[in-house]
């Protein structure tokens, strides 16, 4: 069996064995497309920004539809209806629910409603980089904490750190994590918030809950009713496809979302994602299909990078960071000399790209181009 054939065999053993959970209805696993218009270009294939290659559900397409007629309106009541529908969802109380334009203004508002005089943020190193960029222009130590031989956060040098501040301090905790992929165990964070101060405030970024199925790991969401220092952020990005159209939340104890909303931008979510949101919450098999397609995905560039003996990272998530033999940047620039953009350098992990899941069929173009790639002694 040659390598297009074996790439083929895997996907399709995977497809077969997910049913039609792995495309949306009526639909073949070909690039995002909405009705009525001209299909985006193939010209580039993005595996760079840890996006949904599936797009909107059909339902949230059909509910941005309808929700144009009344994009002349303020979103007060579709705002109060998501919030209500994502409480109900998670099991907590819509005033447990603080919406935002992504999860990132979550951790905005978090940063800024935490600022105090001889504040300290303890975050990983590396890990996702916006609530670092939000403390830039406030009054914050930054102390970043390197990950763990095995890539998880080190609970134990970021409680030192914290410790070492004598003063109030923000932690984040983006697990799983980005841009590696790994996971800490739930249960030495949930040893921390349980022995922690309230002046340590926990900022929980879970904008990859969906695709995790691991044991040992569970949402920080089980604190917010007791710990008003616990603030868990999601987001709509990932396994509801809808980066472009900016809708997250996050969920604390009422006393700490009301904080949070007194940063927030005026009816900060507008009417076509809100909108979108209530849909693909509603989409009962959403989520699995995002799932299914993405662990076919991830199998076949597992599959590819084992065939080279290239190491890579164990990804809990819609994106796998892996070694690469030669120069990362040279790397990313032959990659998009080919068509494909793959993701950017990461200083702390120099000789590793971190790749973003496509759809089965783009992953096969990349196998084929990084098989070449070897061939040419380039990785």
């Amino acid at each position: 069996m040659d390598r297009r054939d074996f790439l083929r065999a895997g996907a399709a053993a995977g497809a077969a064995g997910l049913g039609q959970l792995v495309a949306f209805p009526g639909r073949t696993l070909a690039a995002p497309q909405v009705p009525g218009q001209e299909a985006p270009s193939t010209s580039a294939i993005r595996l760079n920004s840890n996006e949904n290659p599936l797009g909107l559900s059909p339902s949230a397409r059909m509910a941005v539809e309808r929700a144009i007629a009344e994009a002349n309106r303020y979103p007060d009541a579709a705002r109060e209806e998501l919030a209500s529908a994502i409480a109900a969802r998670l099991g907590v109380k819509a005033d447990n629910i603080v919406l935002g334009n992504g999860s990132t203004e979550i951790l905005q508002i978090i940063v800024q409603a935490s600022d105090a005089t001889h504040g300290t943020l303890v975050m990983a190193d590396p890990t996702f980089e916006a609530i670092s960029f939000y403390q830039r222009t406030l009054t914050y130590t930054t102390e970043k904490v390197p990950l763990t031989s095995s890539y998880a956060h080190d609970i134990q040098q970021m409680k030192d750190r914290v410790a070492a501040g004598n003063g109030p301090a923000v932690v984040y905790l983006c697990n799983p994590n980005n841009p590696t992929g790994t996971l800490t165990a739930s249960a030495e964070i949930d040893a921390w918030i349980e022995e922690a101060p309230e002046t340590v405030q926990f900022a929980v970024d879970e904008a990859y809950f969906e695709y995790v199925g691991a044991p040992g790991y569970w949402s920080a969401i089980k604190w917010i009713q007791d710990r008003p220092n616990v603030i868990v952020a999601r987001t709509f990005s990932k396994i509801y496809g809808m980066a472009g159209m900016r809708l997250g939340y996050g969920v604390a104890h009422p006393e700490t979302a009301g904080r949070l909303r007194d940063f927030l931008t005026w009816d900060n979510a507008n009417s076509l994602a809100l909108a979108a949101g209530l849909a693909s919450l509603a989409d009962d098999g959403l989520e699995a299909r995002g799932r299914a397609v993405n662990e076919v995905a991830l199998t076949m560039t597992r599959n590819s990078l084992d065939e080279l003996g290239l190491e890579y990272l164990p990804s809990h998530t819609n994106f796998l960071m892996h070694r690469i033999q030669g120069d990362v940047r040279e790397y990313i620039g032959r990659m998009r000399d080919r068509g494909l953009h793959v993701g950017r350098p990461f200083p702390v992990l120099p000789s590793f790209n971190r790749l973003s899941m496509g759809l089965p069929e783009e992953m096969e173009i990349w196998a084929e181009t990084l098989k070449d790639f070897r061939q040419k002694g380039w990785v």
